[in-house]
């Protein structure tokens, strides 16, 4: 007996074909693929303007911030001979040869070459690090102090915006004086990654609020990470499905989307007015941002559990594991890129939050490093905030310059999370 499916009648097959290749038909034809086109341009256009919007944004920031990592000198002729000014170099740190030099008048000497050099307003010229930079050129080369040297001494801050174009007119008449005249010269600013805020901004720098940001970033990963990771293997692994645990997740899901600044009411009440810690530290910082993170890490967390396939806990079971050694012997490592990838991401966005930490006093002036977890701190976003208050126009370019340094620590953050990712990922 032949099974084969009957062909259709020649007079059907011809109806079929006549309608397809009838107007209306082509005419929809035609409006379905205008349509998927037009689709495709308007994807096309989100995509170039958010990369316009992005570039735009670096261009922004390099072409406001990249000037703030030079510096402009001033080149100032001193004369050492019969100044009194002694150090042992051998015998003594630089801190305390620097300390010698400005308590034997190092500094009524630089004021009084600067008037000399450039006339009443020569003072003008010169910074408050021009002291520092010149004790540390002495201890670095003593024998200058029995000749007459030219220092290369950092500018004061209308000088410094002047040399750059974005000075007032009296400044940059200065400028364009001491730039005829050869006496102005650039260099690397090392005071602005090496030292903490100011109230000047040509001695203000970023690694108090930088190494504030990392050890707050260190307690909250601490806390968060196997607070979050753990909660994400017992709600996925153990938990019963009951109401209690429908509870449970949706309050992670709902907590994950409460506004940040909650968090830091939450954290004044309970770390220092119930605990008593210690208040504008990277403790209760840590603390705090860890709050936020945690729902993030826990959401991430049990999302990439579930993605593990059930075949390889079945298959660990079989051959005769316990369920805790098919949890972290098999499917946490499975899960570890997933888990990794969406720790970080909440690590950025947390260090990136500044409305949860000015509740918890992390928006003081801090003119130090923090020494400890209980020290005085602040962290970056912070730190770009109260620049951003400043009037010297000094501090504008220090803002973006910050920008410049948060926005690198944050791309930083998101590479080691694609990094992670591909070493760790497994396929099946």
């Amino acid at each position: 007996m032949n099974n084969a499916p009957a062909s259709p009648p020649v007079g059907a097959a011809a109806s079929v074909e006549s309608r397809w290749a009838s107007p209306e038909m082509r005419a929809r034809i035609r409006r379905r693929y205008g349509a998927e086109r037009r689709f495709k341009a308007v994807g096309l256009i989100a995509v170039l303007m958010s990369v316009g919007f992005l570039a735009f944004l670096l261009g922004t920031m390099a072409w406001s911030g990249l000037s703030g990592f030079s510096q402009t000198r001033v080149a100032l002729p001193v004369d050492f001979r019969g100044s009194g000014l002694s150090i042992d170099a051998s015998s003594m740190t630089k801190a305390e040869a620097m300390a010698a030099l400005n308590q034997q008048g190092l500094g009524d000497l630089l004021q009084l070459s600067a008037t000399s050099a450039y006339g009443a307003q020569g003072e003008s010229y010169f910074g408050t690090a021009a002291k520092e930079s010149a004790a540390a050129a002495i201890y670095d080369d003593p024998s200058m102090l029995q000749r007459q040297v030219e220092l290369a001494l950092p500018a004061t801050s209308p000088i410094d915006v002047a040399a750059k174009g974005e000075g007032d007119a009296a400044s940059e008449a200065a400028v364009a004086r001491l730039e005829a005249a050869g006496k102005l010269s650039s260099g690397l600013d090392t005071t602005f990654l090496s030292s903490a805020d100011a109230t000047d901004p040509t001695v203000a720098g970023i690694w108090g609020a930088l190494k504030g940001s990392l050890l707050t970033m260190l307690v909250t990963l601490a806390l968060a990470f196997p607070v979050g990771v753990l909660a994400a293997v017992y709600l996925e692994e153990y938990a019963p499905k009951n109401r209690l645990t429908d509870i449970i997740e949706v309050s992670i899901n709902n907590l994950a989307a409460v506004p940040s600044i909650i968090f830091g009411l939450l954290a004044l009440a309970l770390f220092i007015n119930a605990f008593g810690l210690c208040q504008g530290s990277p403790l209760v910082g840590g603390l705090t941002l860890a709050l936020m993170t945690m729902p993030v890490i826990v959401i991430a967390g049990r999302n990439a559990i579930k993605a593990v396939p059930p075949s390889i806990r079945d298959a660990a079971l079989g051959v005769g594991a316990s369920r805790v050694q098919v949890v972290f012997h098999h499917v946490l490592p499975l899960a570890l890129p997933g888990i990794l990838t969406g720790t970080i991401i909440g690590m950025a966005r947390a260090l990136g939050e500044t409305a949860p930490l000015l509740l918890v006093g992390m928006r003081a002036f801090v003119g130090g490093t923090p020494d400890g977890l209980c020290s005085s701190a602040t962290v970056l976003p912070m730190q770009i905030f109260l620049w951003s208050d400043e009037v010297d126009r000094g501090f504008v370019e220090n803002t973006s310059t910050a920008i410049i340094v948060l926005l690198i620590v944050l791309l930083s953050m998101n590479a080691a999370a694609i990094i992670l990712r591909n070493r760790f990922e497994k396929r099946w």
